[in-house]
This record gives structure tokens, C-alpha cells and sequence, in this order.
């Protein structure tokens, strides 16, 4: 029994500190084969999970060291993601801005595009936009966002002026011409002209290989080195980037811009959102607060984004 006891102790200790380390070192989990450091960052907040199912076990078993041991991975989860788990009220904003892939399948665009003009933002931006859907959302938005930039299957709908509307290539190599998923607008808002990007990045894969993500990622990197070169003071990126804030594949991109402090959001699925793949990211701005609303007829979430022009 003492022999088993040990035995116990030893498995719950390895597996709280294996968790813990995996939270504490994702960055070291290499991407080269399958993407494995890409997959884990992905769903890495979801490793958390496993400190009450450690915990419960160590009562279960009376392993005291195991129980012990789940302060470390407990310790680690509220270092990296308290702050966005407790997540205080929103902040002050003087924008509001909307974000939502539509689905090119969505069987009730009319619905979709009256839930996002519920929201009253300011900017309304979209992706999966189809031809055949464009007219349904131009005849619901058109009227309290007059001003309206589409690029490809993007598009933003503003009750601001626009300016300096421009396409941004962002095709990762062998990609057809067609492919038209990124626009670059300045948003003459309330508290001061600001560059908006709205863009949709390549979709990735899970398979026996692990995460397809080659495609994205380089995508990822023209636009990362596009924002670089942007000289406005104030810019926001909103999209689907098909990738988590923590994924270092899209690190060519976010380590530019600053994601929300408070709020997981999870955005997809709809049906049991896990991941926040949808984003709203600033330079030169803050977003003060981020949240994933009800579903519409896609099979994302749509994410209202607050935002601070100072």
C-alpha cells in the first residue's frame, strides 16, 4: 500500500509539473515538426483544466505531495492568464469596432448583418463576404454606415468618413490572383483619424502530420512587415487571423501590436468556442476591452472591440 501510495505521489507530481512546464515554457516546445509549439499555444489556456482534474485526483488518492504539487501549474495559470480571467470593467473608449467572419455558407446573412448593427459600433468589419451576400449586408448597413470599403471577401462599414482606401496583398506564394482577403482604410473617427486594416488570413489544418499552418504564417509575415512600414501614428488590425495572440506563428504580426489586457473571447467555434482566432489589435491605440457576442449564422462568433484614441 505504501509502495502504491509513493506511486501516486510520483505520477501527480510529474503531472503538475509537467503542466507547468509546458505553461511556463511553451516557447521552447519546438515548431518544426507538425507545429507542435503552434498547436500547444493555440489551446494554451485551456491547460489550466488539468489543475482541478490534478487536484481532485490527489483528494481521491490522499497524495499530499500531489495535492502540493498543483500549486505550481495553479501558480503559473494566474501569472500568465488572471489578469485576463478576472478581467476588471471595460475602460474608457471613444471607438467601437465590430468584427465577424460571416461564413460564405451562412444561410441567414440578413439576421447576421441585423445583430451586428445591434451593437452600435462605429466600424463594422467582415470577412467571407460573397457576392451574392454583399447587396443583403449594403441594404441593412448602408443606412447608419454610409461609408463602406470591400475588398475581395472583406469589407468594412463605417459611420465614419473613409479615405485612402487601398487592397493589401497579403497572398502567401501560389496563391491565385483571386485571392482577395485584406483592406487598408483611415477612419476619420471621433477621436482622430486612424488606420484600419481588416483582413482574413488562410485557414489552418489539424491532421496525423499536426498543424498545417505553413500558408497562414507567411501570410502573417507580409502583413506583419506591411504594418511595420505603415506610417500612421494610430492603426488597428481586425480579423479573422485563423490564430491565437500566443501563437508564435503569427508572431511576425502581433509582437507589432497590442493585444486587449482583459477577456478570453472566444470566438470559434460557435457552437463551443475554445480558441479567440478573431482578433481586434492596436498600435499607437488601446483596446480596452474585448468580448465575443451571441451567435449569428456563422460558425464564428462575432467580437466587439472597444477602443481608446487618445
Amino acid at each position: 500500500m505504501a509502495a502504491g501510495g509513493r506511486s501516486f505521489d510520483t505520477w501527480l507530481v510529474s503531472g503538475a509539473l509537467g503542466v507547468a512546464g509546458l505553461l511556463a515554457l511553451h516557447s521552447a516546445v519546438p515548431n518544426g515538426i507538425g507545429r507542435l509549439g503552434s498547436l500547444l499555444e493555440t489551446f494554451l489556456p485551456w491547460l489550466g483544466a488539468a489543475v482541478p482534474v490534478l487536484a481532485c485526483a490527489a483528494l481521491v488518492l490522499r497524495s499530499w505531495a500531489g495535492l502540493l504539487a498543483c500549486l505550481a501549474p495553479g501558480t503559473v495559470w494566474l501569472w500568465m492568464f488572471g489578469g485576463v480571467w478576472f478581467s476588471s470593467p471595460p475602460g474608457p473608449y471613444n471607438l467601437t469596432v465590430v468584427q465577424h467572419n460571416v461564413a460564405d455558407d451562412n444561410a441567414d446573412p440578413a439576421g447576421t448583418a441585423r445583430a451586428l448593427l445591434a451593437t452600435r459600433a462605429g466600424l463594422i468589419a467582415v470577412e467571407e463576404l460573397t457576392p451574392a451576400a454583399r447587396p443583403v449586408y449594403q441594404r441593412v448597413l448602408d443606412a447608419s454606415h454610409p461609408h463602406r470599403a470591400v475588398h475581395g471577401t472583406v469589407g468594412l462599414w463605417s459611420a465614419y468618413p473613409l479615405s485612402d482606401v487601398r487592397p493589401v496583398d497579403i497572398r502567401p506564394e501560389g496563391f491565385p490572383e483571386s485571392w482577395r482577403r485584406a483592406l487598408r482604410a483611415t477612419v476619420s473617427a471621433p477621436g482622430g483619424r486612424i488606420a484600419v486594416y481588416v483582413v482574413h488570413l488562410p485557414s489552418v489544418r489539424l491532421g496525423p502530420t499536426g498543424l498545417a499552418s505553413a500558408a497562414r504564417d507567411e501570410s502573417a509575415t507580409l502583413l506583419g512587415a506591411r504594418i511595420a512600414a505603415d506610417p500612421a501614428g494610430r492603426l488597428l488590425v481586425v480579423g479573422d487571423l485563423n490564430g491565437t495572440v500566443q501563437d508564435r506563428g503569427l508572431s511576425p504580426l502581433t509582437s507589432r501590436l497590442h493585444a486587449p489586457p482583459s477577456g478570453f473571447a472566444f470566438s470559434w467555434p460557435a457552437g463551443l468556442p475554445v480558441a479567440r482566432i478573431d482578433q481586434v489589435l492596436a498600435r499607437g491605440a488601446e483596446v480596452t476591452d474585448v468580448s465575443a457576442l451571441e451567435a449569428t449564422g456563422s460558425d464564428h462568433l462575432p467580437v466587439l472591440g472597444r477602443v481608446l484614441l487618445r
